[in-house]
């Protein structure tokens, strides 16, 4: 074998073995009853960066140092050790559980920040589900009101704003996604919700349209003695649109839709005047 070789191989061995040796001594450490012995390697494993084996014996020693001496630094090294380990979601119950539990620590202000940090992290992208978003915003809101001169305060105020626009963009799109599918009562009901709670979005001009047209097919498809509202409330969305974006893309189609309307009401009135007269 030439040497280059048999020197990698050997040194894979040896990795090899050490890596058995230390896991049989967590193992070890694990069933053991001398807490202060398990106590001391995890917080070596810690300061080695080996923060799963670290993970294994925090956790075996919360239970049994509950409302003791060691109590504390458990909890949040516990946490430290989930979070380095890249267990966000884990991590931030941690945190937040040693927020709870030690509420006059130095350490509870850091605990609250990286809890909120940790589902920031986990916040997936707008198309799919934002529970874990809103969770973020609460805790970082929560976070500002009882820390409003934290330094992290500037931070928190960035993890915000860019939530908060994946949240206005998950709105838009479920309710664009109404009028995809042809529901313009959902789609008017939840484009006109999008424009009161975002009123400065970046796609109002489309939410806009989309209300308008939406209103329109909405009103036309109603039953008769309902048209006559809905198709005023589709002059009255006109009219705010046209005034909005006077120089809107959508301008032509929205004068149609407009034109359409008023023959609507217009056909509306006349077929009501004969319907007077015949009586």
């Amino acid at each position: 074998m030439h040497p280059m070789k048999k020197a990698k191989k050997l040194t894979i061995i040896v990795a090899i073995g050490l890596l058995t040796v230390s896991c049989s001594n967590v193992e070890k450490l694990l069933k053991s009853n001398d807490y202060e012995a398990k106590y001391a390697a995890a917080m070596r494993y810690y300061e080695e960066n080996s923060f799963s084996k670290a993970i294994q014996l925090f956790e075996n020693l919360t239970l049994h140092y509950r409302g003791k001496e060691n109590a504390e630094n458990i909890a949040w090294y516990y946490a430290q050790s989930l979070y380095k380990e890249k267990d966000y979601y884990t991590a931030a119950y941690q945190f937040k559980r040693f927020a709870r539990q030690f509420p006059y620590s130095d350490r509870v202000e850091e605990a609250a920040f990286l809890s909120a940090y940790c589902r920031y992290i986990d916040s997936p992208p707008y198309t799919l589900d934002q529970r874990l978003t809103r969770e973020a915003i609460e805790e970082f809101e929560t976070f500002a009101e009882r820390w409003p001169r934290s330094n992290h305060i500037p931070e928190a105020n960035r993890y915000l704003d860019e939530m908060r626009v994946k949240l206005m963009k998950k709105d838009y799109e479920i309710a664009y996604g109404y009028y995809f599918i042809e529901e313009y009562s959902a789609a008017y009901e939840s484009l006109k919700n999008f424009l009161s709670l975002y009123p400065e979005a970046p796609m109002r001009e489309d939410a806009m349209f989309y209300l308008l047209r939406s209103g329109y097919l909405f009103a036309i498809g109603s039953r008769e003695e309902k048209q006559r509202e809905r198709l005023q409330q589709v002059v009255n969305d006109f009219d705010r649109f046209s005034s909005s974006f006077s120089n809107s893309k959508y301008l032509a189609e929205a004068q149609d839709i407009y034109t359409r309307t008023r023959t609507a009401l217009a056909n509306l009135e006349s077929d009501e005047a004969a319907g007077a007269d015949r009586q």
